[in-house]
């Protein structure tokens, strides 16, 4: 029998083999779009060894390539007991703040998820004035699979968004860095300037050297 991925006996351990619920967030660093949250419990109570082996490849979503995170988002959102995501646009994160924006997100995406049954991890920080219990996980996303679930489905839903935009703001190529500072994304700032999905209140060289004040 293949080895469980470590993922899941992390859950397992600190769940009892009932629920575990986790949240994550992706977009935090991007010069452009929504900050994007989720939220995924899983009841591993239901599950068989075939679940888990249909998820083998959960992880961090950063260590996984575009096709894998699709594959795998599409596994997770079979097997999740319940799923939540909530978006901050650029404006709401030019006006309250990024890190704000992050816990509010955060937040929000653990209450939309109602009562879970089980422990509630959040990656990488406290969310200090939220009424859901859970713990903060240091590389939470590394370490829990429910963490790691709950990257793949803010970081896939981020992404088809932005691809999704690039429809309407095809100068910037939102379809290939999806708002990531690439070489390619600051340069079109460059030629193009910025668009009403570009954070103002990101400071990048990508905008000095544009002459903007951020």
């Amino acid at each position: 029998m293949a080895a469980m991925n470590p993922r899941f006996a992390h859950d397992l351990d600190r769940g009892g083999g009932g629920c575990v619920a986790g949240a994550d967030e992706a977009g935090r660093g991007c010069l452009a779009g929504p900050l994007v949250a989720a939220a995924v419990v899983f009841d591993y109570a239901c599950w068989t060894a075939a679940d888990y082996a249909v998820l083998d490849l959960l992880n961090d979503s950063k260590k996984l390539t575009r096709a894998q995170r699709a594959d795998v988002f599409a596994g997770v959102v079979a097997h999740a007991a319940r799923f939540a995501v909530v978006s901050c646009s650029p404006a709401s994160i030019d006006g309250r703040g990024l890190h704000v924006c992050n816990l509010l997100a955060l937040d929000r995406a653990l209450a939309l998820l109602g009562p879970v049954d089980g422990p509630v991890f959040v990656d990488g920080f406290a969310l200090r004035s939220s009424t859901v219990v859970h713990e903060a996980l240091i590389g939470g996303d590394g370490r829990s699979a429910a963490v790691a679930a709950a990257s793949i489905v803010a970081k896939v839903t981020r992404d088809r968004l932005m691809i999704a935009l690039h429809e309407r703001f095809p100068a910037w190529g939102f379809d290939q860095h999806v708002g990531y500072s690439s070489p390619g994304h600051r340069q079109a700032i460059a030629e193009h300037g910025v668009s009403e999905l570009h954070r103002m209140s990101f400071a990048s060289v990508a905008y000095e050297q544009l002459g903007l004040e951020v």
